[in-house]
């Protein structure tokens, strides 16, 4: 697709290569940290395989959440008002690197201090995630939001897959040296750490922020509650957010648990559930990188209801699957929904958004979806518990999330959503 057709004048290739690289960079921290490694860890090693560990980990990324869903609107308001988008990411993007490398003081039996680690280091790496997101409406054209929303998302896999493949040269190494988790996960955590902070530098040295100071007409709470006043207006965004919040439950469940179900669920080794998460990185890259062409072919709302209609099938094969086999299936299967999905939806926040208050509207996206990852890991952490760790119950807990997001699209008009944008901007 020739660049004119996809990009917004004056904006370089070379800058939506420095936009994709953030993407790039933080999937190495929700790879590594919250998929793949120390989720496993924390349950097996840090809490010693408590009854209580698996709901432990889960309220630790709800409580991250919780404090994203009251800030995110707020910071993304300020941020508008102020032209601030890059220096709140740089502020995000140090925090979240600089918690995350602090993990590796972590070790068996230090609970609270795990805990509090990943509650700041992931509310850092999300407040970052809304705020890379809002440059996406400057970066593209209306209409080819999908498709480069894709590109971001699917250089995001790549750079948790690379992310991931140096931490397992890092432990097959170090296993042959005879080393133990609780000595090698710790400074996969560095090294996590210092592959984000390395590979996020083109962002912002090449990124431009196009916003200007708007006039001081109220603080960052008051714009936010004159959006929440008039959600009316953008009734069309205003239900897709209500169904955000309901299918990244489900997805938010599956990122946080992965590791988890794959280790306790599938008996799965901590070196095939790392190979696992790498191969659905891959897969996770083609859903992001294919599905955007094919959203902005087909519409957002079909694309929508495909994806959601692949998450729900996911589900039922992940809860049947009794071998490896059936299970690589489900996994790969919910690395093509995963990609697909956070593309596609952050295209559709982007077109339904009004101009100039783009990162106000990605912050009221960021409290959606860190809504849901409040309730989608406790939902299953919480049947877990109940059931005596019957993670089989706990996916298909979670799987209901994705129905009901599936009926709420019916009714989304996004074309009038884009119309009410238009007009509001």
């Amino acid at each position: 697709m020739p660049k004119g057709r996809a990009l917004a004048p004056e904006v370089k290739l070379r800058e939506v290569w420095a936009w994709s690289m953030y993407d790039f960079a933080n999937s190495g921290y929700t790879t590594v940290v919250i998929t793949a490694v120390y989720n496993a860890f924390f349950v097996a090693a840090i809490a010693g395989r408590a009854p209580w560990a698996t709901f432990a980990w889960t309220a630790a990324l709800s409580v991250s959440y919780l404090a994203v869903l009251l800030s995110a609107p707020l910071i993304g308001a300020w941020a508008d008002a102020h032209a601030a988008k890059k220096r709140l990411l740089l502020f995000a993007t140090v925090g979240c690197v600089l918690f995350t490398a602090a993990l590796y003081f972590t070790s068996p039996g230090l609970v609270a201090l795990a805990v509090a680690l990943v509650v700041l280091s992931n509310f850092f790496f999300a407040t970052g995630e809304n705020l890379i997101a809002a440059f996406l409406p400057e970066l593209a054209e209306a209409k080819a939001m999908g498709r480069v929303s894709g590109w971001g998302w699917a250089f995001g896999y790549l750079g948790g897959l690379a992310s991931l493949g140096i931490s397992l040269v890092y432990i097959t190494w170090a296993q042959g040296a005879g080393q133990a988790g609780t000595q090698f996960v710790p400074v996969v955590m560095v090294i996590t750490a210092v592959v984000f902070a390395l590979c996020a530098t083109p962002t912002f040295l090449f990124l431009r922020e196009r916003a200007v100071p708007q006039a001081r007409d109220g603080k960052a709470y008051q714009r936010v509650l004159d959006t929440l006043h008039h959600a009316a207006q953008y009734r069309d965004l205003r239900r897709f957010l209500v169904c955000i919040l309901f299918y990244q439950a489900g997805i938010m469940a599956v990122i946080a648990l992965a590791a988890i179900y794959a280790q306790e669920a599938m008996k799965f080794t901590q070196q095939q559930t790392i190979v696992l998460v790498l191969v659905v990185n891959v897969t996770a890259a083609i859903g992001a990188f294919g599905f955007g062409y094919l959203q902005d072919a087909i519409g957002h709302m079909r694309a929508m209801a495909l994806i959601l209609a692949g998450w729900i099938v996911m589900i039922t094969v992940a809860y049947f699957a009794e071998d490896a086999a059936t299970f690589w299936v489900a996994a790969n299967l919910a690395g093509l929904c995963m990609g697909s999905s956070q593309a596609a939806g952050r295209a559709i926040v982007g077109y339904l958004s009004p101009r100039r208050r783009e990162a106000e509207f990605f912050g009221l996206w960021g409290l959606a979806v860190k809504a849901a990852s409040i309730f989608g890991p406790l939902t299953y952490g919480a049947v877990t518990w109940i059931f005596e760790g019957d993670h089989r119950l706990g996916i298909l807990a979670v799987g209901a999330y994705f129905v009901v997001g599936l009926a709420l699209l019916a009714g989304l008009d996004v074309e009038r959503g884009r119309r009410a944008a238009l007009e509001a901007g």
